[in-house]
């Protein structure tokens, strides 16, 4: 059977490598070269404690203080586009305490099944992309944050996320001697690990070409050919390809992608800003997320120092905004005093766009519109962290076996009905 897969991010590979794995012929085209996507620049979570979505009923209000200030941790930027207006009303209707609720499940065992693929991948001998089980801080400076952290503390032992601490200062401090720390405490969640995403896209894509995988680079996907229920054809700005089977996995540009595919998803791109800093004399030994200032660290490779975040609604045509980074690096150092780190020329700086879906979960399964597309986008700041997963629920999906979770809250069509 030959597929092709639209998207070479971590979700689009990881699906190759299953894929790949049960002996079909894969093809993967992307639009760009493929050096430096999204799964590149992010934090490199690997992260069942991330069981909370995006559409939170918080962040709606938070959202609509933080509008017009450009440096905040979360920004829609102003404008009138219609696609922008569809996905805020849907996400605003669905950001509600029981959404939440209901989320947290899937949320949490999809990155549990993640985590044991990527746990997998690191026993063969093609793989070595830093991974490491150490665990996350969440760490909250005020009141509020401290509320909050029990509050998820008490959640995650609902999840059975049992190796989950609730730290005050002075044991928070001790995990980090070498640096000062500004907060009460933090919620230790020894269930994460992390890794390096530069070294595991690039021995991935590596390992996939030496099993004969077709990667396609610097193509754009225009349009199909369809019979019946059937995708037949994938056209791109250079040719024509025939397949068997489709999977749409093209991030933040699937919108537009499954639009040719008289397929509506609320899909928004959410870009996102890291600062990789090597052999710094600034030391962290866990990764951390910063409750208040919403950004994330992460300690990587032996001898980096990666600094990221920001949610910034816009387009993908929109140029990239310094005070983006200005914002995170002051959120940093309220939380960590003694880093001192200026800020760096735009071209230093690593940006990219996350698929952002109205609800905050992946669209992921087959939709009723085509008998052999999968969909496999929408994960938000979560596309790595759930990656490898993914990747393995796209094969069980295709070949209609059991699948290693309940996907039902994932469904592709549950905004188009």
């Amino acid at each position: 059977m030959q597929v092709t897969i639209a998207g070479g991010g971590i979700i689009g590979l990881s699906s190759a490598w299953y894929l790949s794995e049960q002996g079909h012929n894969v093809r993967v085209i992307d639009q760009t070269d493929m050096r430096n996507n999204c799964s590149y620049g992010n934090a490199g979570y690997v992260c069942p404690s991330h069981f909370v979505p995006l559409a939170t009923p918080g962040i709606v209000k938070q959202g609509l203080k933080w509008m017009w200030n450009s440096k905040s941790p979360f920004y829609v930027r102003p404008r009138l586009d219609i696609h922008l207006i569809r996905w805020g009303l849907q996400f605003m209707k669905i950001a509600t305490p029981e959404h939440v609720e209901k989320s947290a499940i899937p949320l949490r065992d999809i990155a549990i099944l993640s985590k044991k693929m990527y746990e997998e991948w690191t026993r063969l001998p093609q793989f070595a992309f830093s991974y490491e089980h150490k665990g996350l801080l969440e760490i909250f400076q005020t009141d509020a944050g401290a509320e909050k952290g029990v509050h998820l503390y008490g959640k995650a032992q609902e999840l059975e996320l049992n190796d989950t601490e609730l730290l005050n200062y002075e044991q928070l401090q001790a995990l980090e001697p070498q640096t000062r720390l500004n907060a009460k405490g933090a919620v230790f969640f020894r269930c994460d690990a992390h890794l390096y995403p530069n070294k595991l896209m690039q021995q991935l894509i590596a390992a996939l070409e030496a099993k004969g995988v077709e990667i396609i680079r610097e193509e754009k996907i225009i349009g199909f050919e369809t019979k019946s229920k059937q995708i037949t054809k994938v056209k791109t700005n250079k040719q024509v390809y025939d397949t068997d089977t489709f999977v749409l996995a093209s991030g933040s540009w699937s919108r537009e992608m499954a639009a040719q595919l008289n397929i509506r998803i609320p899909l928004m791109p959410g870009r996102g800003y890291s600062v990789t800093l090597e052999d710094s004399s600034y030391k962290i030994n866990y990764p951390a997320v910063l409750v208040e200032g919403r950004a994330a660290l992460t300690p990587m490779d032996g001898n980096k120092i990666r600094f990221g975040g920001t949610m910034e609604i816009t387009s993908t045509s929109t140029p990239p905004r310094i005070n983006r980074v200005e914002g995170l690096l002051q959120a940093v150092k309220k939380f960590y005093p003694e880093f001192d780190i200026a800020v760096p020329p735009i071209e230093k700086v690593w940006y990219g766009f996350r698929p952002c879906s109205a609800d905050g979960l992946p669209y992921l399964g087959k939709s009723r519109k085509w008998d052999n597309l999968v969909m496999a986008t929408g994960h938000s700041m979560l596309g790595l962290s759930l990656g490898a997963g993914t990747g393995k629920l796209v094969s069980e999906i295709l070949h209609e076996q059991p699948l290693s979770m309940d996907i039902a809250p994932f469904n592709p069509d549950r905004f188009d009905r």
